[in-house]
């Protein structure tokens, strides 16, 4: 059963993660699709949790719904999961957005949908001058889905982490609220 509905798009839809979701991110987060880009490591699915902790990340499924299901339906069998976007730090800095699709829908333009509402849903939701994201230098599709949603290189962090038998650099991107409204 999927989460209840945050927000939708024109095309995708935000929902809350649940634990009935925990198989389909645990699998998708196996793939080296997914998991090099991100730079994360191999994790079962006890090692994912949602937590219900008032500093967890805030995070949402994104999914694809057939025209039939209800607005207000949170049990709907025609909901499609294809990727996942989390904001961290939010409640005590500025947040950082984590994001994923799987490989099946990349280039479709859902991630720039997803990411456009998970950041109008910062803005709206918590009183923070700028929203960050953090990409590998190698991750040539996602350093352009940032910039082309107006958000700047701010800066990079050197050999940050060991990704797929390198080290790799950590490009940190910012947006900022006015940027956002224009």
């Amino acid at each position: 059963m999927p989460g209840a509905r945050i927000t939708s798009g024109e095309r995708v839809t935000l929902r809350t993660v649940e634990n009935e979701d925990i198989p389909f991110l645990q699998r998708a987060g196996s793939n080296p699709e997914i998991r090099y880009p991100l730079g994360n490591p191999l994790q079962n699915r006890e090692q994912y949790e949602v937590s219900d902790e008032r500093n967890a990340p805030d995070r949402f499924l994104v999914c694809l719904e057939s025209d039939e299901t209800p607005e207000l339906l949170d049990d709907a069998d025609d909901v499609t999961r294809i990727g996942c976007v989390s904001v961290a730090d939010a409640h005590y800095k500025r947040p950082e957005l984590g994001y994923w699709l799987v490989p099946e829908f990349h280039g479709e333009g859902y991630g720039t949908e997803s990411l456009s509402l998970v950041v109008d849903y910062v803005f709206r939701q918590y009183d923070t001058p700028a929203v960050g994201a953090g990409v590998f230098d190698f991750n040539d599709a996602s350093r352009g889905l940032l910039e082309s949603l107006g958000f700047v290189e701010e800066g990079r962090r050197r050999k940050f982490m060991f990704v797929d038998g390198e080290h790799r650099d950590m490009v940190q991107y910012g947006l900022l609220r006015e940027e956002w409204a224009e």
